[in-house]
């Protein structure tokens, strides 16, 4: 394969066309606006793409066209960001000294106070103003998770964002210069491969996933990036090299989703935004655990196959898709193998991957008609945090009331995502009844044996497990189960 190789970084910033030969494979965005460039409008508060004060916008092309996504410039890398168009909050600076109808909307209604998060909260609902103009409150709350403000209060913003709702879109600067916004990302996707080499490390933009392959053939040691979610960290956190790193969120068919009469397959790079409609509308009861992955910002980069790929046990994706029975597709050079999902965590940090190998896809399968499902998950903070428990159920109930088929797998009890095998086997072939549901809930022991952090207890662990059995049972029947907010579970009387 010959493959064209760029050493040049490209992307727009705002209006500006930046083309950058030295980039060190750890600059993060946010530092480069801040270090680099002098635009200070956008804050560091966490460092960890937790609280927001750093959403810029980032327009891509997609397979819907260009999109503009709010995301989190602090774990951000600049060496993601080639073909694609960076909005600062100092873009809205562009109306000859008038505020935009958004930052107009925070002052009217007192949304900012020490005005610390303002810039990250102005960015986040300017990303959804560009989408959905006029927002309900409930999609106002779900865009605006990533964004923590300490002492404003969210009435405040929420007022302001619902006002928002009521000034057009349609001569804001990015609408009217989309189309040229788009033919210029696509000439800057020009299908080269990008490498850039200097003393602070190397970075690789592939081209294709064959040319991936090629990539990790030649260096199958090297970081693949996908959303850096988990990656940000690494660097931020643990100040840890990453060198060569090689950056595939930009890759056209590592982006890909399909569906066909065997169930949905989603690219490697497929992101939980992307991944939500699709996901909400086959298996609705997925929608509302899928809006507790992160916040908007973590949701528009973080990938299905990174959250996979890097193996956690509290990953939320795995257990879930585990008892869809979906598999995951790896590709070396350019063979391709499939394995079953449950088989590919093998152990602590040890997944089914070879040297060379990399996630390719997903499959997962549709749910058979009269297969009953649900995900749950368990987290100290409802919105935006990472779970101490997650668990997922499913099962096919006969006429007769006896459980045909039974699928139970969680994550955050055991070393990987995990399937609850001694549960199944008590319910498997007998009645979807409380005695045998209770008989079930005792098997847990037998199948985890969790460990206790500062996330949650070993005994709190297995307690919401075995009371997630019985909530599941209860819903499945038609019965209303009250859980306490903050995801508390209640033990049993």
């Amino acid at each position: 394969m010959n493959i064209a190789v760029r050493n040049e970084l490209r992307f727009l910033l705002n209006g500006e066309v930046v083309h950058l030969t030295q980039v060190s494979p750890t600059l993060t965005l946010l530092d480069y606006l801040r270090l680099h460039r002098q635009m200070t409008g956008s804050k560091e508060g966490c460092a960890e793409g937790d609280c927001g004060a750093c959403t810029v916008l980032v327009g891509r092309l997609s397979q819907s066209g260009l999109v503009y996504e709010s995301v989190n410039a602090c774990i951000r890398f600049v060496g993601s960001l080639d073909a694609c168009h960076v909005v600062t909050v100092e873009h809205l600076a562009e109306l000859n000294g008038r505020l935009h109808p958004i930052q107009q909307a925070m002052v009217d209604h007192h949304g900012s106070q020490c005005g610390f998060c303002t810039p990250g909260v102005v960015m986040s609902l300017y990303g959804l103003w560009l989408e959905t103009p006029s927002s309900n409150a409930e999609t106002i709350e779900k865009n605006l998770q990533g964004n923590l403000c300490r002492c404003t209060g969210y009435e405040a913003i929420m007022r302001a964002a619902e006002e928002m709702g009521q000034s057009s879109n349609s001569n804001d600067t990015l609408v009217v210069n989309h189309e040229g916004v788009r033919q210029k990302l696509s000439e800057l996707r020009d299908g080269s491969r990008l490498v850039l080499s200097g003393t602070d490390g190397e970075i690789v933009v592939p081209a294709s996933a064959d040319d991936l392959a090629n990539v990790l053939a030649n260096s199958p040691d090297a970081t693949i990036v996908a959303g850096s979610t988990d990656v940000g960290l690494w660097v931020t956190k643990h100040m840890r090299d990453i060198s060569p790193a090689v950056f595939i969120n930009n890759i056209p068919d590592l982006q890909m989703i399909t569906e066909d009469a065997t169930g949905i397959t989603f690219g490697a790079g497929v992101t939980y935004s992307e991944a939500f409609e699709v996901i909400a509308r086959t298996i609705p009861t997925m929608g509302d655990f899928w809006n507790r992955i992160g916040g908007q910002q973590v949701r528009n980069m973080g990938t299905v196959g990174g959250n996979i790929a890097n193996g956690s046990p509290i990953g939320d994706t795995p257990p879930p898709l585990i008892a869809l029975e979906a598999t995951v597709t790896l590709q070396k050079g350019a063979t391709q193998r499939t394995v079953p999902l449950e088989d590919f965590f093998i152990a602590y940090g040890k997944q089914d991957r070879q040297s060379g190998d990399f996630v390719a896809s997903i499959h997962v399968p549709h749910l058979p008609d009269g297969d009953k499902f649900a995900a749950y998950k368990i987290s100290k903070r409802r919105d935006e945090d990472i779970s101490a428990v997650c668990g997922a159920f499913r099962i096919h109930v006969n006429p007769d009331g006896i459980v045909q088929s039974v699928r139970i797998a969680f994550g955050g009890m055991a070393a990987t995502p995990k399937r609850a095998e001694a549960v199944e086997k008590i319910l498997l072939g007998n009645a979807w009844d409380e005695e045998h549901v209770h008989r079930a809930m005792d098997a847990f022991s037998q199948d985890y044996t969790p460990l206790t952090d500062w996330r949650a207890s070993s005994e709190y662990r297995m307690l919401a497990a075995r009371n997630l059995l019985k909530r599941f049972f209860l819903e499945t029947n038609g019965q209303s189960v009250q859980v306490l907010r903050h995801n508390k579970i209640l033990a049993e009387a």
